[in-house]
């Protein structure tokens, strides 16, 4: 064979395999209904979005949604347990078909992957005993507020509030937490997640939801080019949206309903 020939084949060989995996992208969704089954990225170690209960049983609010898309699609569900570290890589290399993660939208992810509307709050709020009336920031003039070492919350928080509020700061999160479980504050500036891990170890503790600080909603991530897959899935937010199963769920997970949500173009 000569050199030339070797060349024109190399380079058949690498057009057919572009355009295979160009085609498979395309066919994302057509992927998932010819196999009945629809890989989904989760969380299985962050309450209350995702997490393994005493019955050994994933639950939270992603793998809610995560079942909510495979009921809709009519497919089975196969959940894959993901860190924050390789969910975006499990889905750029095909090991599944949608991430439900507590995936944040911003400019960088955009460039790799595609995002469908929001289908859930995340925030960082203020937690305090429901004794405690805090309507507004102001209440919390002269009160105590356990934080984390730079955490966010503090400059956010700061932000928002008058300047008589008095921070607690604490090594972490853990610490930050505990010193509020003993009544050293009166109230915790925290995420969603840690309040909620707060409360499970914690069930006679009598706290909820006072201000939100800051919100920074989930989406659920897409490989690129898949616009039949993000498309249905976005037909299926919309609906959940629409019928008050996404927020019965924020309801059910995070103590509040998820109320307006942004949407992608």
């Amino acid at each position: 064979m000569t050199l030339n020939r070797r060349f024109f084949l190399a380079g058949t060989a690498a057009l057919v395999t572009f355009a295979g995996a160009a085609a498979q992208a395309q066919d994302a969704l057509e992927n998932v209904m010819s196999s009945g089954v629809i890989r989904i990225a989760v969380p299985t170690d962050y309450p209350p979005y995702g997490f393994v209960g005493l019955s050994l049983e994933s639950q939270g609010l992603d793998i809610d949604m995560a079942s909510l898309i495979a009921e809709k699609l009519g497919v089975e569900l196969k959940m894959v347990p993901v860190t924050s570290a390789n969910r975006i890589p499990y889905l750029q290399t095909g090991q599944v078909d949608l991430v439900i993660s507590t995936l944040g939208k911003n400019a960088e992810r955009m460039e790799v992957i595609d995002f469908t509307h929001a289908y859930a709050p995340f925030f960082q709020a203020v937690y305090g005993p429901k004794s405690m009336a805090i309507e507004t920031f102001d209440d919390l003039d002269g009160k105590t507020i356990a934080v984390a070492k730079g955490a966010m919350e503090e400059p956010e928080l700061a932000k928002l509030g008058p300047d008589g509020m008095i921070f607690k700061r604490y090594e972490d999160q853990a610490s930050a937490t505990a010193a509020f479980v003993a009544g050293q504050t009166d109230v915790i500036a925290t995420s969603t997640s840690n309040a909620a891990l707060m409360a499970k170890k914690n069930p006679h503790l009598d706290a909820e939801l006072k201000k939100i600080i800051k919100e920074s909603p989930c989406f659920v991530g897409i490989a690129k080019e898949q616009d039949a897959l993000r498309g249905k899935v976005n037909e299926i937010i919309l609906a959940a949206k629409a019928d008050g199963t996404i927020d019965a769920m924020s309801q059910k997970w995070l103590g509040k309903a998820a109320g307006d949500l942004p949407l992608t173009e």
